[in-house]
């Protein structure tokens, strides 16, 4: 019961996650005319030589790429990217309906473009964190990653390139100029969404107060933690070192441990944007 009950709650927050996308594009993309780099900025290129809502060409491009990605990379996808890709152009087809021939609220397509980034931002942040993705460019970047080698975030980088240049053919150089603008921009507004919300550090402190610091990783912290033997270069004497990961909470409440009970301890502390573990059960000591 558990369990289906997660998986509902999972396919609901990526179903919002995907309607607030859907209203980043219909209210301030399409109105805008930028190409930012996406499925849904090529959607509108696309949509100038063919007649066709700019809901229909996205599912089509949409379906296209999944049939792509399961031919030449498989089924990494899973069942949650093949649901947000047929559900986005279907909740884009929705607001056509409910609001024909709209136009931009803001009357200005640079703001237009701020709203679409910031917005669809946090849906995309929301779907990242649950593992899932909105499809399109994602499947573009995992090919190029595959068979050019290419790092993942400078092949998504790329092709949204390529599409924001795409709309030279159809809009003037503002838009152009704004597109390539706004797909850079979008990188680094879902980074922060993503890993400035609740970032996590990585923790390397050197201390003669270990045993105090390693119990209040473990013991209040409920954190765990590495300890590696270093050797001091100047005294050639060994050391021990020992390695956290921490959250933003965490990590205030560990500095304050450190400068209170050891504060000449040598502290590092190196951003951290993905940890992939799996929980260990309790052990007899924290028992």
């Amino acid at each position: 019961m558990k369990k289906h009950l997660s998986v509902i709650t999972e396919f609901g927050m990526i179903t919002i996650a995907t309607i607030i996308i859907a209203a980043g594009v219909f209210f301030f993309l399409v109105p805008s005319t930028v190409s930012v780099g996406s499925i849904s900025g090529l959607a509108i290129v696309i949509g100038n030589f063919i007649p066709l809502p700019i809901s229909a060409i996205t599912m089509i491009l949409n379906v296209a790429l999944l049939i792509i990605g399961f031919i030449f990379i498989g089924r990494e996808f899973g069942a949650k990217t093949v649901y947000t890709s047929i559900l986005l152009p279907a909740v884009i087809g929705v607001y056509e309906t409910l609001f024909p021939n709209f136009t931009s609220i803001t009357q200005d397509p640079f703001i237009d473009m701020i709203c679409y980034l910031f917005t669809v931002s946090v849906g995309l942040a929301m779907l990242f964190n649950r593992n899932a993705s909105s499809g399109g460019l994602d499947i573009v970047a995992m090919l190029l990653n595959k068979f050019l080698h290419m790092e993942l975030g400078n092949a998504m980088s790329t092709a949204g390139m390529v599409v924001a240049v795409s709309s030279i053919f159809v809009s003037d150089i503002k838009i152009v100029i704004y597109g390539i603008l706004g797909t850079y921009l979008n990188g680094i507004v879902v980074d922060h969404f993503i890993f400035g919300l609740n970032p996590r550090r990585r923790v390397c402190i050197v201390s003669d107060k270990e045993e105090e610091i390693r119990h209040f990783l473990l013991e209040e912290l409920h954190s765990g933690a590495t300890i590696y033997e270093a050797i001091g270069a100047y005294t050639m004497e060994p050391r021990r070192e020992i390695l956290a990961i921490v959250d933003k909470h965490e990590y205030g409440k560990l500095m304050t441990f450190i400068e209170k009970h050891d504060p000449d301890a040598f502290v590092t502390v190196y951003p951290v944007n993905k940890v992939m573990y799996k929980p260990k059960q309790p052990s007899r000591f924290r028992e």
